[in-house]
């Protein structure tokens, strides 16, 4: 592999042109970006232990995650894809950094995903964006109203999750989708101070996959939820009532919309439907979303 080397793509970008490196710099003009060239970065464990911690607004946090460098075979790889790319993209640039939360910054609705996807949410910025995943979780969320559109393709496309913010357990993309112990524990206080900062208003908790399923649960525990003892089996259509400060809350399980999964018809957009439909019959009275044109 070819970490830290630069890609000489040449982007594009109305009269002028930018040289492109193996990710994007921080605060160079990818929409969304929500880093600037100072933004501190993680280098190990601990570090991204302080600086989550510290993190005292989404903003904050979020720009922390999407330049966090704590996991070297993580970088090396996300990197390596950037640099290389897939035939398909190969006159794209792409974001080859950590893929930070997004969505509303007051959500009703949590939605926590595996990792993202190299040639998806690592070539386009944002979580389940780019892939076929991401085509049918997107499409399940604007039937059900938590969606502005039907698609999301790119950042800056004008998509927008209305009660709704997504988030990956691991925010950088692994080699094979399959990220390891430690680098899960590693990323993990990125996920607890996030789902900290956005308790008071989220009512349900969907879980994309027993492994999301799982790794949500010590973030929801360092947020201060009250959990049932054990940790009820992961399963489509699973239902766990937990609680905050008093109030009532939900974690719903979900199989991933993989395209092993919708290939195989394990998971239908009927399916999907019915998740996304009982997470909004969940909220509080009122603010179900109504969906956009």
């Amino acid at each position: 592999m070819r970490s830290g080397t630069i890609s000489r793509f040449i982007d594009h970008v109305g009269s002028g042109t930018i040289e492109v490196m193996t990710y994007v710099p921080p605060g160079s003009g990818w929409p969304g970006d929500p880093a600037r060239p100072d933004t501190p970065v993680a280098h190990d464990p601990a570090e991204v232990a302080e600086l989550a911690g510290a993190s005292r607004t989404l903003a904050e946090l979020t720009a922390r995650q999407s330049v966090c460098r704590a996991c070297p075979r993580l970088v090396e790889w996300r990197e390596e894809v950037a640099t290389v790319k897939r035939r398909a993209f190969a006159g794209e640039t792409y974001w080859g950094r950590p893929i930070a939360g997004w969505g509303d910054e007051r959500p009703e609705v949590l939605i926590v995903g595996l990792a993202p996807a190299a040639h998806g949410g690592n070539r386009t910025g944002r979580i389940f964006t780019g892939d076929r995943s991401g085509d049918w979780l997107f499409a399940s969320l604007h039937r059900t109203g938590l969606a502005a559109r039907e698609t999301s393709v790119h950042a800056g496309d004008g998509q927008r999750l209305i009660g709704a913010r997504m988030v990956a357990a691991v925010r950088c993309a692994p080699p094979a989708n399959k990220p390891e112990p430690s680098e899960r524990a590693t990323c993990l206080p990125w996920l607890s101070r996030e789902v900290a900062l956005v308790a008071g208003g989220v009512r349900v908790v969907v879980a994309l996959g027993g492994f999301a399923w799982q790794a949500v649960w010590p973030a929801l525990k360092d947020a201060g939820y009250d959990l049932p003892r054990p940790r009820p089996p992961f399963g489509h259509g699973a239902e766990v009532e937990i609680s905050r400060d008093g109030a009532p809350a939900w974690l719903l399980g979900c199989y991933h919309p993989s395209q092993q999964n919708t290939f195989t018809g394990r998971v239908t957009a009927e399916m999907l439907d019915q998740v996304f439909t009982r997470a909004n019959a969940l909220r509080p009275l009122g603010t179900q979303p109504q969906r956009e044109c």
